[in-house]
């Protein structure tokens, strides 16, 4: 039987200068996820508008289970500015208040989580009292908890990612972001000194830092594994991380080693960076193939 995760949080469209594409991190992660075979539901909410039409649409086209999405008949659907000028550096420009802010709590969110093999979420999703207070019950719910804390100035909040910290088990962070981490705890933005707070502090068991090109690494029981990443050429970088997540939590869920983990997570990461947009379509022997690894 296939593994089961619930993704909560953001759906929206990701606006560039010259196109429209479906994105916000958890649902990226998501159909990532789908097509990888696993059991996949998103609690999320999309406006009664046109765009929300067409992101149902859309993950149709994936054969995605929406029965958690919720519609909003008074907010927008999401939208995000972005300014792609460096596709190494992508910039974000996020529209608030949106249909995702107000997802609400009910018995049917409660349940896909208590019975999910994995709950993943982030931070943007808890800028809106409505949105926070609703994972905060899902928080509650007995399940490996996995943390993209994916930072998105200026909406987040350290009181609440403490919160959020404190139910979490594996956190997922860039090398950015971790530097914003230390200096709120007021340590050196040293890995293995972060890692230990973290560990120590919270029940977090596992970290994963994203080193975008370089690769990646985990942290484990004081241990640090590495992978130096695949070299390939940049469509652009839009949803690699978000591949790289769902190519992670596939093998962390198969029982993979830190060493194997890293492996296809990273693998991920680097297929979708040779595509266009967060969430081509593909098959799994297509990554390997990408990346040059038969």
């Amino acid at each position: 039987m296939s593994k089961k995760v619930v993704c909560y949080g953001e759906m929206l469209w990701d606006c560039f200068p010259d196109k429209e594409i479906p994105g916000g991190a958890p649902m990226n992660v998501a159909l990532h996820l789908k097509q990888l075979g696993l059991d996949v539901q998103m609690i999320s909410r999309l406006g009664k508008d046109a765009y929300g039409k067409k992101y149902l649409d859309f993950i149709q086209s994936f054969d995605f289970d929406n029965a958690l999405i919720q519609i909003d008949e008074e907010h927008a659907t999401g939208t995000v500015k972005v300014h792609n000028e460096d596709p190494e550096n992508i910039k974000y420009t996020i529209v608030s208040p949106v249909a995702w802010d107000f997802i609400e709590l009910n018995e049917k969110n409660k349940d896909a989580v208590s019975n999910a093999d994995a709950f993943i979420f982030g931070s943007l999703a808890i800028r809106n009292k409505s949105s926070w207070e609703t994972l905060y019950q899902l928080l509650h719910q007995p399940t490996l908890k996995v943390f993209d804390i994916n930072l998105r100035a200026p909406f987040y909040d350290f009181e609440k990612i403490e919160i959020m910290l404190g139910f979490t088990e594996i956190l997922k962070i860039n090398e950015d972001e971790l530097e914003v981490v230390a200096d709120y705890f007021g340590i050196a933005p040293d890995v293995k000194a972060c890692c230990n707070l973290l560990t120590t502090h919270f029940p977090v068991k596992m970290v994963c830092i994203t080193l975008g090109s370089k690769g990646a690494m985990i942290y484990q029981e004081g241990n640090i594994f590495q992978h130096s990443g695949y070299k390939v050429k940049v469509e652009d970088t839009v949803g690699s991380g978000d591949a790289f997540l769902a190519g992670f939590i596939k093998s962390y869920l198969e029982g993979k080693t830190p060493d194997e983990i890293l492996q296809f997570a990273c693998a991920m990461g680097a297929f979708v960076a040779t595509k266009e947009g967060g969430t081509p379509k593909y098959g799994e022997s297509e990554v390997w193939k990408a990346i040059g690894v038969q």
